[in-house]
């Protein structure tokens, strides 16, 4: 099995070096849901939308975290539009009391089960009353409470996979910014949104660009390819030789987003931009020959489509991670944002440039995994996790990362499973993490 398989969250077409896709439903043993085929959120016809009238309830899982707190800002802006069921953090007690008190939220989960009792206690004394539930079995309850109608997963990591999993079980939309969830679970979760019909929209500005330039397109449309655009992450113009000297205060140095730590260090080694290749490939069913990356540094256009017919559809805007989120809580439809507008003459240039491939050797390494595929991509996720973990802790250096996802993969090659279930997912996670955690650092 090479990856380049015909299903995907949404059906495409793509050109002749992916076989040939022409957006039609597969029948294959892993099934995929076309966007012709998805539900629609309150599908009325668009004349007889009152955006003042769409409401949609949300249960927000990483509550605390740079997706949480920018979904609660869009919560804020329009609350005739959004109101809060859920809420799930990691352990930031106070700023998600704070949360709870101030959207009115029915549930809160803190996942760090030592912090039960001062939550619990602080939501007490601030006057709030509904259900407090801790740890992961309490994630996945707050993950399917009520009657959401979307469930944003702003989870780190693969932490975030039962819990979606738990959501899609009870009928919730997904809005997806745990990127993890499709690179580690894409086997399993693929054909329960199929069976469970339901929608999952992507919340990170990438795959949200590819989505929204693929609106209106008709089944039978060859899509030719799919143009990832990466910012270059910190050390983008930094020469190779000199990343000997890299500290983890430079590696958490963005230079157009603001996002969470681990994200961060994943946009300097572009490993972020591997794991969103897979994702890629999970969500729309595109081939890994078909999917490119492209550096653009400006961070303005979010990434590209191209057609059979040549032309090329991108979709800009500021680096704004609101503007992706508030596109997969409201699709297919869209709210007026009260956002700075795209000002192209003042803006001046893009510019666009080839991936350097030795600089970053964890996009060719996810290229590898995610062809390989089945269990593969769970333990490069996996994997990269540990190594970030390891690397924010400086006990392995930058320029180790990459050695340890070459490590543990290769040691993976006699474990490796086609067709994984859940399962297999979990086991493998973990002894991928033990197995990066054994990597014994070569000496610069």
């Amino acid at each position: 099995m090479n990856g380049d398989l015909a299903f995907g969250v949404f059906s495409i077409g793509t050109g002749s070096k992916s076989r040939g896709l022409t957006g039609q439903s597969s029948h294959g043993k892993r099934g995929m849901v076309s966007m012709s085929q998805s539900k629609a959120p309150h599908a009325a016809p668009l004349s007889e939308i009152r955006m003042d009238n769409f409401k949609r309830k949300i249960n927000l899982l990483g509550s605390t975290g740079s997706i949480g707190t920018q979904t609660l800002d869009i919560v804020e802006e329009r609350p005739e539009n959004f109101e809060v069921e859920a809420l799930a953090a990691g352990s930031n007690v106070e700023m998600l009391v704070e949360q709870a008190v101030k959207f009115d939220a029915k549930m809160v989960c803190v996942r760090d089960e030592t912090k039960y009792s001062e939550l619990k206690e602080a939501l007490e004394s601030a006057g709030w009353k509904g259900d407090v539930v801790a740890g992961e079995q309490g994630v996945v309850e707050a993950a399917r409470y009520g009657d959401a109608d979307v469930v944003v997963t702003g989870i780190v990591g693969c932490a975030g996979l039962l819990p979606t999993i738990a959501a899609i079980e009870s009928g919730k939309d997904i809005a997806l910014a745990n990127k993890e969830t499709l690179i580690a679970g894409g086997p399993v979760v693929v054909p329960l949104l199929k069976k469970h019909n339901v929608n999952m929209t992507p919340a990170d500005s990438e795959h949200s660009a590819i989505f929204q330039c693929l609106q209106g397109r008709h089944d039978g449309t060859l899509l030719q390819k799919i143009l990832l655009t990466a910012s270059g992450g910190a050390f983008r113009d930094w020469k190779a030789e000199d990343l000997k000297n890299v500290t983890v205060q430079d590696a958490l140095k963005h230079p157009n987003w603001d996002m969470g730590a681990k994200i961060t260090i994943d946009s300097a080694t572009l490993m972020n931009k591997g794991l969103e290749v897979i994702e890629a490939h999970y969500l729309f069913g595109v081939g890994y020959d078909d999917i490119e990356v492209v550096v653009h540094p400006q961070s303005i256009i979010h990434s590209m489509v191209e057609f059979g017919d040549t032309s090329v559809i991108g979709q800009l805007g500021w680096p704004d991670m609101r503007l992706p989120i508030v596109y997969a809580l409201t699709w297919p439809y869209r709210l007026d944002m009260k956002y700075d507008r795209l000002d192209l003459v003042k803006l001046g240039s893009l510019t666009f440039r080839e991936p350097d491939r030795k600089k970053y050797p964890a996009l060719d390494l996810s290229y590898a995994a995610g062809r390989a595929a089945g269990t593969m991509p769970c333990v490069l996720n996996a994997a990269n996790e540990a190594a970030v973990e390891l690397f924010r802790e400086e006990k392995i250096h930058y320029l180790d990362m990459p050695k340890v996802l070459e490590s543990v993969l290769e040691r993976h090659k006699s474990d490796w499973k086609e067709d994984p279930t859940l399962e297999d997912i979990v086991a493998f996670d973990k002894l991928a993490r033990v197995h990066a955690k054994e990597f014994i650092a070569v000496p610069l």
